[in-house]
């Protein structure tokens, strides 16, 4: 098998645990208009519609920013701002209903393409379009009249829920209609929240310029807490530093977290997959915004013994680790504590407390190969001392072959074998020759 086809295999499998945790679910995808004109649109809709045959139910919101700016342009007509929101006269409107419909037309096209040799090929994908979004206008504020610009009166999600059964894409325009049948231009970031928060969504999609938010060295950060998130929007140097249009994506994924959707995501629409990618690999290619870190530290329990085999036989095999058999590890596994990361575990250390000594062996400090570089090591030290500390434990030691600088580096000294415990020292095996690594850990 040559290399690409190992590649292709590994993402699959690794792809499998998000494919079978996705289906059935419902997706929000925000579609930017910048997103639309891109050259990677075709892509974008091809991937939208995989997510679809994957099972995954999706309602669709599209945006127009670029397309209207640019009609309106066309037609030499130009709209008032006040702050970020446009003033839509009856001129305006006319000329976002073209534009809006042109995009929609367009999509609706891309899905509906099933040429041979096609990714869409027997795809068979029904998109449905529909008075979904109930409109009402902005009115008059701080003395300015917003005409035909409106906001979201409710959203007919009973409407949305019987399409996404039926197995149809939900495509929804920026465009709402108030109970009297009057048409109104709405921030299509809006919609996409109050479709989500309607329809309790499992997951919001916005394509951004960007791959996600970036911190202040340029890193791609993979995830963001709301807390932390609020801080970068208050930030001049972040605010003055992203692209606006992901600045509004991310508000609107704040103010989405905020009303109880558990993952927001903040993709690219120039990376060619970005969406796949995100969705279906375990470190993703954008930033998630989560209610809860979808990485954590806990104690072991007795379902996770087949990965933390998985992460600690090839050092076994290796002799860096003493084997461990799986009926020992279910007698232990109330000694270990995980590094979890989206239902991967993908660090383990363990605690062997001598009560009556008052000293506790680390054992069994194991990251995986590709998170090796993101500190699990230290949170798992870290995990360690604590549980010791909360035994009352007052000294912590390890027995190393191959770490013994990076336990150096944490505070560990080197130590004798009498000052092993008297256990340890009747079981220590003279043929490893392991180095006796030992730290006060006394609070």
């Amino acid at each position: 098998m040559d290399r690409s086809a190992e590649d292709l295999v590994s993402w699959f499998r690794q792809s499998a645990p998000y494919i079978n945790a996705h289906r059935g679910k419902t997706f929000v995808v925000m579609l930017s208009g910048e997103a639309s004109s891109s050259d990677n649109f075709s892509n974008i809709i091809q991937d939208i519609a995989l997510l679809k045959t994957l099972g995954v139910k999706i309602v669709l919101v599209c945006g127009a920013r670029p397309q209207i700016d640019a009609l309106l342009a066309a037609h030499q007509h130009s709209c008032l701002f006040a702050g970020e929101q446009r003033i839509t006269d009856e001129r305006s409107l006319n000329i976002i209903k073209q534009a809006v419909g042109q995009i929609q037309m367009d999509i609706e096209a891309q899905l509906s393409m099933g040429l041979v040799n096609s990714p869409l090929h027997q795809a068979h994908i029904n998109v449905v379009r529909g008075n979904f979004v109930v409109a009402q206008p902005i009115g008059v504020e701080d003395g300015i009249d917003f005409l035909h610009t409106g906001k979201v009166r409710r959203i007919n999600h009973q409407s949305i829920q019987r399409q996404l059964e039926h197995g149809e894409i939900v495509m929804v325009s920026p465009i709402g209609v108030s109970v009297t049948g009057e048409l109104f231009n709405i921030c299509s970031e809006d919609i996409t929240t109050e479709i989500a928060v309607s329809l309790k969504a499992d997951k919001v999609i916005y394509f951004c310029p960007e791959q996600g938010i970036h911190d202040q060295h340029g890193q791609l950060v993979s995830e963001l807490l709301p807390d932390t998130a609020n801080q970068l929007m208050r930030s001049e140097q972040f605010l003055r530093t992203t692209d606006k249009d992901t600045l509004r994506y991310l508000s609107a994924a704040i103010q989405c977290s905020d009303r109880g959707i558990e993952r927001c995501h903040l993709v690219s629409y120039q990376q060619d997959g970005s969406l796949l990618q995100e969705l279906y690999t375990r470190d993703g290619s954008g930033t998630q915004l989560v209610q809860y870190s979808y990485e954590r530290v806990r104690l072991a329990r007795l379902d996770d013994i087949n990965g933390i085999i998985e992460l600690i036989r090839p050092l076994e095999e290796e002799g860096i680790l003493v084997r461990r058999s799986r009926e020992l590890l279910e007698m232990e596994i109330e000694r270990f504590t995980i590094v979890e990361r989206d239902g991967m575990i993908i660090g383990c250390a363990a605690l062997y407390a001598f009560a009556e000594e008052n000293i506790g062996e680390l054992a069994c400090l194991v990251s995986h190969p590709q998170y090796r570089q993101a500190s699990r090591g230290d949170r798992l030290l870290q995990a360690i001392i604590k549980r010791a500390r909360q035994q009352g434990l007052g000294q912590l030691f390890v027995l190393t072959t191959k770490s013994i600088h990076w336990f150096r580096e944490r505070g560990f000294s080197p130590a004798d074998f009498e000052d092993l415990p008297t256990e340890k020292q009747a079981i220590y095996n003279l043929q490893r020759r392991s180095k006796i690594l030992l730290m006060d850990i006394e609070s």
